[in-house]
């Protein structure tokens, strides 16, 4: 578990998320089996990587954010203590709080630097919509006309355009080119076969189904997510009102690290959540879920359609929900990008 997630985690503490799980997945018509085990080991080696950059881009900001908060209450903690006094026992110990403030700030400065060099948030995009694209290959694979020799390598290419991020995408165009044969191969008279067309929905339908809990699932954590964190903050703004009320009666340096600490801490919380677009996230997750929904529905429908119409509604049913997932994955996207490190 990487570091921002145990300090939501610490965040949802007592909170109970109501998600359901998804249905036990179908199993793949056998024609598609083939292509999916063969871009098995691509998609899990993109996915790792979007994983390992995206925990370290997240818990980047979140750590520059409460290390912010941790410098400030190193540089009034001495004076709270009593230490920058000459007549208190420890103040020869004073010293040791700035060397610490110091060294918070350095570190702070090292993970803005190493994240910025290293890129963390365009490594973790990039891995993250190539991850994307390559699980859906085998759905969309049967969408297309492998009869002939098309110009266009890109699969999604060829049925719509899928936006900007999804062209950059070299990685999947390469892995659609190396699989072009094997697709042909399996897929050459797929639709012709009876149990194909059943079998196809009933897997994109498990498929769309577990995006839709996953989806389901984000959206309640970040609306709990936001609420706790809200709550939270606060919570240390009413306890700043009153330190300072206090202050005017009984003057005590403890209550002036209070006022200064504390709304410190509610800025630098307030501040990780807005970076990590808690709010926007979850109405996101939300119109997907909804839309995923009505989608799953009309590839039902679609299923059930006459023999001769199956296939083109069919198709046209499946090549909907595809192109929600990717405006949704492109808008997902355009809301992160903005969002570097140098915000923090």
């Amino acid at each position: 578990m990487a570091l921002h997630q145990y300090i939501q985690n610490l965040l949802l503490l007592g909170v109970r998320l109501q998600v359901r799980r998804a249905a036990e997945p179908a199993a793949p018509p056998k024609v598609l089996q083939p292509l999916i085990d063969s871009l098995q080991a691509a998609r899990q080696r993109f996915d790792q990587r979007a994983l390992n950059f995206g925990h370290r881009y997240r818990s980047g900001f979140w750590m520059i954010y409460l290390l912010s908060a941790f410098a400030v209450l190193c540089a009034v903690l001495p004076l709270a203590l009593g230490w920058d006094s000459a007549t208190h026992a420890s103040h020869r110990f004073s010293g040791v709080w700035a060397v610490v403030e110091v060294a918070v700030i350095v570190t702070v400065s090292a993970i803005y630097w190493r994240g910025h060099r290293s890129d963390w948030q365009g490594e973790w995009l990039r891995a993250r919509t190539t991850a994307e694209l390559t699980s859906y290959l085998p759905m969309i694979a049967p969408l297309l006309d492998f009869t002939g020799e098309h110009p266009e390598p890109n699969w999604y290419l060829r049925i719509f355009d899928p936006g900007e991020h999804t062209q950059e995408s070299d990685d999947v165009t390469t892995l659609c080119r190396s699989h072009e044969a094997e697709a042909r191969r399996l897929l050459q008279g797929a639709w012709s076969d009876p149990e194909f067309p059943d079998a196809f929905a009933r897997w994109t339908i498990s498929v769309l189904d577990a995006q839709q809990c996953y989806h389901e699932r984000v959206a309640a954590r970040q609306h709990a997510l936001l609420h706790r964190s809200h709550r939270v903050t606060i919570v240390l703004f009413v306890l700043t009102a009153l330190a300072a009320t206090t202050h005017l009666m009984i003057h005590t340096l403890w209550l002036s690290l209070m006022t200064t600490f504390f709304p410190a801490l509610a800025a630098s919380l307030h501040g990780a959540i807005a970076q990590s677009e808690s709010y926007r996230l979850e109405t996101a997750s939300e119109r997907l879920a909804e839309d995923l929904r009505d989608a799953t529905r009309r590839i039902a429908e679609a299923s059930r359609a006459e023999a001769l119409q199956v296939p083109r509604e069919l198709k046209a049913a499946v090549e909907g929900a595809v192109a929600l997932i990717l405006e949704e994955h492109q808008d997902w996207q355009m809301l992160v990008r903005p969002h570097h490190l140098p915000l923090a």
